[in-house]
């Protein structure tokens, strides 16, 4: 496959966020182009939209009904080869279910679906149509969260007992959905967001990442969920206790109304032997720590770290890697996977790193429990499905140089 990989965008239009990003972290490489979209819910707002970003107009569509249909009817060397979903949580499974059944490949923001029901569903027609579907938990894509993956696979810091997952933002500490802030507005509306406001937009995201470096999962969890600004609907605050599935013990907080937070994003997890500490605030330094050892600091893009981090890092050391290059590594991965199915290849192991349907159903299902737990007085609750194991790294080898590039 010779060309760039031709990208279909649900959602994203005038007014939204997450569409922007989604459309530069896929940019980023050089590897996709967008070629068509249905970027509202109002026909002729998707259609100036995609005025806004130079598409034909014939390839700007009134909704993703008409798109999916209309791009399904071209030749094979001009549809899209894959569907984005940048829409609210409400509007994540009905375009992915369609867009699947019609045969093209599907990347979702997260959460996967409104609820844990449409995520099995939704399971189940990746699986039958034996189609990609990815979710992009971008906080996976950062170089050194793929180091400390690899570094517990490889049994680095022994057996993991204890793992303390911290997502507190202070942006939503006032009823900032009355004054006509869209973002806002949709983050806590039941109807659009779902059964878990907090917890749904970034408890997931702590979760996910937890789940993805340490390779555990979570068993049951006791969950407080707080509704602190007066007049709000959803959760604004929540603390968690959990169990994974190999006998180790977690904590997650997470909260939208810690004043002065900026998506200050944390993991410490700790093993028989070693442990390991990041923030989002200073994505490019991990601190690893050993029962033997002095403490040390790890860097992004230099060489002595593994090939996961290298396959992830763009920039010779010291230069900042951050939001958009780690949300970039899921579009990455996910077209890399994507080029082999085309090409009957078999995909590099580092390629499969992004997250998929599985990690949907997790995110899902901790949704469902935190609400459940929280609903009877913290009361510790199991989560409603059955995990599959990883794909790990195994033998995946990428070079680097001393300056940290990949080769």
């Amino acid at each position: 496959m010779n060309r760039k990989i031709r990208m279909g965008m649900v959602g994203g239009g005038r007014g939204a966020f997450i569409g922007g990003v989604h459309r530069m972290a896929a940019a980023l490489d050089g590897q996709i182009e967008l070629v068509c979209g249905a970027f509202s819910s109002d026909p002729a707002r998707s259609k100036a939209s995609g005025e806004d970003l130079f598409l034909p107009a014939e390839r700007c569509y009134g909704t993703y009904e008409e798109m999916i249909l209309a791009e399904k009817a071209l030749p094979l060397g001009e549809r899209m080869d894959f569907m984005v979903i940048v829409t609210p949580n409400h509007m994540h499974f009905p375009p992915a279910k369609m867009a699947l059944e019609n045969g093209f490949h599907v990347l979702s923001d997260k959460p996967a679906t409104f609820n844990l029901a449409e995520a099995k569903e939704l399971a189940q027609i990746v699986k039958t149509t034996g189609l990609l579907y990815g979710i992009t938990y971008n906080y996976t894509g950062y170089p050194l969260m793929r180091e400390a993956r690899q570094m517990i696979e490889q049994g680095k810091l022994g057996k993991i007992r204890k793992v303390v997952v911290e997502y507190p933002q202070g942006w939503l500490a006032t009823l900032l959905e009355k004054t006509g802030q869209k973002q806002a507005a949709w983050r806590t509306d039941p109807k659009i967001c779902g059964a878990a406001g907090c917890m749904g937009d970034i408890g997931t995201h702590a979760i996910n990442l937890a789940e993805y470096v340490t390779g555990l999962h979570i068993k049951e969890l006791a969950a407080d969920l707080t509704v602190f600004v007066e007049g709000r609907q959803l959760e604004d605050d929540g603390n968690v206790l959990l169990r994974f599935n190999n006998g180790a013990k977690g904590v997650l907080h997470s909260s939208q109304v810690s004043v002065g937070c900026e998506n200050n994003l944390s993991l410490r997890v700790y093993g028989e032997t070693g442990g390991i500490e990041w923030s989002q605030l200073d994505p490019n330094t991990m601190i690893v720590t050993s029962l033997d050892q002095p403490k040390q600091i790890f860097r992004t893009g230099m060489g002595y770290l593994g090939s996961a981090a290298a396959a992830a890092t763009r920039t010779p050391a010291g230069h900042v890697e951050g939001y958009l290059e780690a949300f970039a590594n899921i579009y990455k991965n996910f077209t890399n996977h994507l080029r082999a199915v085309a090409t009957g290849a078999a995909p590099n192991p580092l390629d499969l790193d992004y997250p998929t349907i599985e990690e949907g159903l997790a995110g899902m299902a901790f949704i469902e429990a935190v609400v459940e737990s929280s609903a009877n007085n913290a009361a510790w609750t199991p989560l409603n499905y059955t995990p599959t194991p990883r794909v790990g790294y195994g033998d995946a080898v990428v070079k680097i140089d001393r300056g940290g590039l990949s080769a």
